[in-house]
């Protein structure tokens, strides 16, 4: 029996890390959920899964959860709180912690359970991309166990040899990493177009349900390039070690290039809740509730390299990857406000791109040796982010 905590539960990776959780309780017992907003669904999921411990991140939502709890007859304690949340992260009844908070707000939490060695789901990409060298330092360290789940790098991780050493490519004759992506729901959309897109036509992907936020950075490939950082401290590898390419259908997740001449991919449906029920049950396998891979329905495999003048974030993402942390720390930082910006209609789709770009050119670079200087640098850039959203499109 594996005892679970659920950062972000009411997120999509959340929801499908309890759905398939619920199919097999005789494995996984759930000690804490935490979520920000959605305080119906969080006590919903609190009544059904019975955790010890009910986390609301928003401390100014604290009394409206405790009061629906009261009312919904939730028998969990409710806590809120920066705080909280790393307690419940890293609490010694824990064995596993699925890290899936959506950007920034999740560093903290996730680092407090890999630092108390915990076996760490990792949904949450900024955590690497803000914090990657000390995020690797300390899971090795504590002996925490990193499973990734966001699917691209759960292919990798499955398409790698089993007896994989950390870095070293020449050893397990990998050539490459290929990083698949669908290209967004524009990926054929004239070029002089983009201006026009509207908010709507961004938060809608073609294959895959997921956030608001993360379904934008889907959009313009921020997402892969977030991905892209991510692979290399997951992996151990250089940026010249992983080649982006465009999937639209999303069958295959990932692939690993060897020197050989082969190439090892990992197929199946588009569904999440493959990555995360491979997380929860390595080594072994478990159902997770999706449907085989039905090959005669698969019409076609196409593929194709992205192009930057398309995707201008991408590109942004892999030159601060050879940058290094400070430059990641804050193209992070400024697409999360960039994003938030977009969403509420104070800017376009295109500006996106501009503004993390020009976040980036206006900071001088410095070098980041602890987490409180990650944070001051993500602050920083949010700062700057803003201020150059005022100047440039007064709002």
């Amino acid at each position: 029996m594996q005892t679970v905590t659920v950062l972000g539960a009411t997120g999509s990776i959340g929801c499908n890390t309890l759905d398939v959780i619920s199919r097999h309780p005789e494995k996984y017992r759930v000690f804490a959920i935490t979520g920000n907003s959605q305080l119906t669904l969080l006590m919903e999921q609190a009544l059904k899964f019975a955790p010890r411990y009910v986390v609301v991140a928003d401390e100014s939502l604290y009394q409206d959860a405790c009061d629906i709890a009261k009312q919904m007859g939730v028998a969990a304690e409710v806590l809120c709180g920066q705080q909280a949340l790393e307690d419940v992260a890293s609490a010694p009844e824990v064995d596993s912690v699925m890290a899936a908070i959506v950007g920034a707000a999740g560093l903290l939490p996730t680092l407090a359970a890999v630092k108390a060695g915990k076996r760490v789901l990792l949904a949450n990409k900024e955590a690497l991309v803000m914090s990657g060298a000390l995020f690797i330092e300390a899971a090795n360290q504590s002996g925490a166990t990193l499973l990734p789940i966001d699917s691209e790098h759960n292919a990798i991780f499955q398409c790698l040899p089993h007896d994989y050493q950390y870095g070293d490519f020449a050893s397990s004759g990998i050539h490459k990493i290929l990083l698949t992506g669908s290209g967004g729901p524009f990926r054929s959309r004239a070029l002089d177009t983009f201006k026009a897109i509207t908010i709507d036509e961004a938060s809608t992907h073609p294959n895959w349900s997921m956030g608001r936020k993360i379904t934008i950075d889907s959009a313009t490939m921020m997402n892969k390039g977030l991905e892209f950082i991510e692979a290399c401290w997951l992996f151990g590898a250089g940026a010249d070690d992983i080649d982006v390419v465009i999937h639209p259908q999303s069958i295959i997740h990932s692939m690993v290039q060897y020197v050989d001449g082969s190439v090892i991919a990992q197929m199946g449906n588009p569904d999440m809740r493959t990555p995360i029920a491979h997380g929860l049950a390595y080594p072994e396998r478990i159902d997770a509730g999706v449907s085989p891979l039905d090959f005669a329905a698969v019409s076609d495999f196409t593929f194709q390299t992205p192009c930057f003048e398309r995707y201008p974030n991408l590109k942004l993402a892999i030159d601060a990857c050879r940058e290094g942390q400070c430059a990641t720390t804050r193209l992070n930082a400024a697409n999360e406000v960039a994003v938030e910006h977009f969403l509420l209609g104070n800017i376009q789709f295109c500006d996106i791109a501009d503004v993390n770009d020009a976040t980036l050119n206006a900071m001088a670079s410095v070098s980041v040796n602890s987490i409180q200087q990650i944070v001051e640098q993500d602050a920083l850039a949010r700062t700057k982010a803003n201020e150059i959203i005022r100047g440039k499109f007064q709002c």
